[in-house]
């Protein structure tokens, strides 16, 4: 038994697992970091598991789309192999003198490799059948997928290798030159001493290795070898290898040409395989050049990219489509913001968005001398969940209330999916007031705004912003850049039938004459945390409350109106889905967009500011608080939020010194919270401003039915089950009594024919 666990601990795949553990910790490390993004630890909440447990292709979940996990996979397990191989093989010279030592060498640095193969299925097939609820027959189908791709890449891998790597036979069978009297040209290491590890006592950690049978073999001495002989050898192996890793960057390049073809837009999880198979590739290569000075190097390269980045060649800022940036930067800066309340535009403003509201107080008129209630509308951020939680809450309010809710609308206010959910139903509603006979209701549009919006970006991301980013398109007469900005844009118009690829002033007169409810678009700016206040309307009075008219420079400008800010720019001409995607703009999932003005303007995600549209929709109870008591009988705000209220307190514990000087940094995780916080004192300041009786609060707050079913994560991606789950919650207690609510407030609205 005991000389039993001996050869155990000397074969050859438990030495190279503990050689990995020892000195290639980095690369190991990338394994690991896999495991907590396939269990949640790690990204989570943005929905990384789903990513790998349940991948889409073409919108659907299957054989296919684990195929392609499999593929993409068997490519980052071969980058494994190729890694590990340069960096350790000198270390192990017996390979030289066996026939195909690449392969025999990926044969037992299988420990690692097939260990999370083996996590993987049993998470696949726990999430499939718990939260999928899938029969095992499917589930089967999937792994068979995953596995057949693996086997795929692994078949392709194995053909170029037999018709390129060489081994000490295929000289002496043919007669040829041996290796180290062939003109070197692959890469070498100087600082590899193959006469000290051939000595004897070297040789022993490593007494047995697995034949291509998976049969054991005893290692034999290769003492009697020229060093010189076994370097050329392995030299000619790592110059093949090093071909393949170049190929496949080559390949992948190619792809990222083609990523207006929505077959080309593998699988999210795919996608993040294949970016971690060039990270491999590339902590191999610097480790195999540079060894204990790697760390250095890598750092100096690093530097080096971004000094080299900083010059106009290799800008490749994204820019919103649309705006004309062929003009000169218009100037931005706080003397110019200060200005606004002194030139008559905020008054101008107020008085073309009071006749907006006339014209809604005529179409609104129930004609029988009482006045008509006004409704605003305010949804959460949170990705394809919001997007999802927010349509499907206002098809069902418009539903029961008969037509009324959005017959009453006035504004839409919100950020992130929340928007991209309502702006779509927006415009669903306005064809059918223009006479398209469509199903407002129908269950085909909200599967439309629920389709994948991740797997094209992330893959953009990995093909094109990383390898390619000088990829060009047209639109008018400018000419952009294409990257996952473009292809988010691109595959939010395929999902939704292209039914939203308008001009911002497209919306302009339907708004104006009231047949529509306007939409304020607020994604935050980086440069100074103000807001981006885009609109087809002129919207200077949401640029600071309207207490600054009186207390000229009292009162801070803490919102910046688009259309006012780059009129020379031609601002009605920014494509609508382009404003959409400003204020979804998750820092790294998308890119910044960057405008044209002197400093140049970047703006991210509305949520940074105004996640739930509170913000937006009580400045404008405010500034229109005279024409709203005058003309309406009281204001109902419908809050839409894809997340509880109330998130749960955590608990104090013992801590370490170091999680005690980490902990303030915590609280910037409740950003969110603590904006709640904030905004529920704004809506009880609106309550006092028109009284109780004009001011109605109506929420639909989404609280899984189940405490067990978890909440689908702020991702572009929502499975299929966590759209189930997420749609289920619409029949809580708590929202059927706020749906009840909402039918009695607008039970007495009038509803004109569709087309008036």
């Amino acid at each position: 038994m005991k000389q039993w666990l001996n050869d155990i601990y000397h074969s050859f795949p438990v030495q190279l697992t503990i050689m990995h553990l020892r000195s290639n910790l980095i690369l190991v490390t990338i394994w690991v970091s896999l495991v907590l993004f396939i269990t949640g630890i790690l990204g989570g909440n943005l929905g990384f598991p789903s990513l790998f447990l349940d991948p889409e292709y073409f919108g659907r979940v299957g054989f296919v789309s684990f195929f392609i996990v499999g593929a993409a996979y068997g490519l980052f397990f071969m980058s494994w192999n190729l890694a590990t191989y340069l960096l350790t093989v000198h270390q192990f010279p017996f390979l030289a003198s066996l026939a195909r030592p690449f392969t025999k060498f990926c044969i037992n640095n299988f420990i690692i490799p097939a260990t999370f193969v083996l996590f993987y299925l049993t998470r696949v097939t726990y999430f499939q059948s718990t939260f999928g609820r899938l029969p095992p027959s499917d589930i089967m189908l999937y792994t068979l997928g995953f596995m057949l791709g693996i086997l795929t890449s692994l078949i392709l891998y194995a053909l170029y290798f037999q018709f390129t790597n060489k081994d000490i036979s295929s000289y002496k069978k043919r007669n040829r030159l041996l290796p180290h009297l062939i003109p070197g040209l692959a890469p070498s290491r100087p600082n590899i001493d193959i006469d000290y590890i051939k000595q004897p006592e070297q040789n022993k950690r490593v007494k047995i290795y697995l034949n291509e049978f998976m049969r054991p073999k005893i290692v034999r001495s290769v003492a009697h070898y020229e060093s010189s002989f076994l370097r050329s050898i392995f030299k000619q192996n790592h110059l093949n290898a090093l071909l393949f890793q170049l190929l496949t960057v080559f390949i992948l390049i190619l792809l990222g040409l083609l990523i207006d073809y929505p077959a080309s837009r593998i699988p999210a999880g795919a996608s993040i395989l294949i970016l971690l198979s060039i990270l491999i590739a590339f902590i191999g290569a610097i480790s195999y050049w540079f060894g204990e000075w790697n760390v250095i190097v890598f750092i100096v390269v690093l530097l080096l990219i971004n000094h080299l980045t900083s010059f106009d060649f290799f800008h490749r800022d994204n820019l919103v489509y649309g705006l004309d940036y062929s003009v000169p930067a218009t100037k931005y800066n706080a003397k110019k913001l200060k200005r606004i309340s002194d030139t008559g535009i905020i008054e101008e403003d107020i008085a073309a968005t009071q006749t907006i509201l006339d014209n809604w107080r005529k179409i609104n008129d129930p004609g029988n001398g009482e006045k008509p209630k006004l409704t605003i509308l305010c949804v959460s951020g949170g990705g394809l969940k919001a997007a999802a939680w927010a349509f499907r809450n206002i098809q069902l309010a418009d539903s029961l209330t008969q037509g009324r809710f959005l017959h009453s609308n006035v504004l839409i206010t919100g950020a992130s999916g929340g928007m991209l959910g309502a702006a779509y139903l927006r415009e669903l509603y306005l064809r059918k007031q223009k006479g398209d006979l469509l199903d407002l209701y129908s269950q085909a549009y909200l599967d439309n705004i629920t389709k994948d919006l991740l797997n094209s970006v992330s893959f953009t991301w990995v093909a094109n912003d990383l390898f390619l980013p000088f990829a060009k398109f047209k639109s008018g007469e400018q000419t952009y850049y294409k990257d996952r900005g473009y292809i988010f844009e691109r595959q939010f118009n395929e999902n939704t039938d292209f039914v939203l690829q308008k001009k911002l002033a497209d919306y302009q007169q339907p708004e104006a004459e009231g047949i529509i409810p306007m939409m304020y678009i607020t994604p935050s700016i980086i440069n100074d945390a103000r807001r981006l206040i885009i609109s087809p309307q002129g919207v200077s009075f949401m640029m600071l409350a309207p207490a600054g008219l009186q207390l000229h420079g009292e009162v801070d400008i803490d919102a910046v109106d688009f259309g006012w800010l780059f009129a020379a720019h031609n601002p009605g001409a920014l494509h609508f889905t382009s404003a959409l995607r400003m204020n979804a703009t998750y820092p790294y999932v998308l890119p910044n967009a960057h405008l044209p003005s002197s400093p140049e303007i970047q703006v991210i995600d509305a949520g940074f500011r105004d996640n739930f549209g509170v913000l937006s929709a009580t400045r404008f109870l405010q500034t229109f608080k005279a024409w709203i008591l005058e003309n309406t009988s009281g204001v109902v705000l419908v809050q839409i939020n894809s997340a509880e209220k109330t998130g749960s307190i955590l608990p104090n514990r013992n801590q370490g010194t170091i999680e005690r000087l980490i902990e303030p940094l915590g609280l910037m995780g409740l950003m969110f919270t603590v904006q709640g916080f904030e905004q529920d004192n704004n809506l009880g300041f609106v309550m006092d401003l028109l009284g109780r009786d004009h001011f109605e609060l109506v929420r639909f707050n989404y609280t899984p039915l189940d405490a067990e079913t978890p909440s689908p994560p702020v991702s572009f991606h929502i499975s299929a089950l966590e759209k189930k789950n997420l749609l289920d919650a619409i029949q809580s207690e708590e929202n059927q009594r706020a749906m009840q609510r909402l039918m009695e407030l607008l039970s007495h609205e009038k509803i004109p024919a569709a087309g008036k």
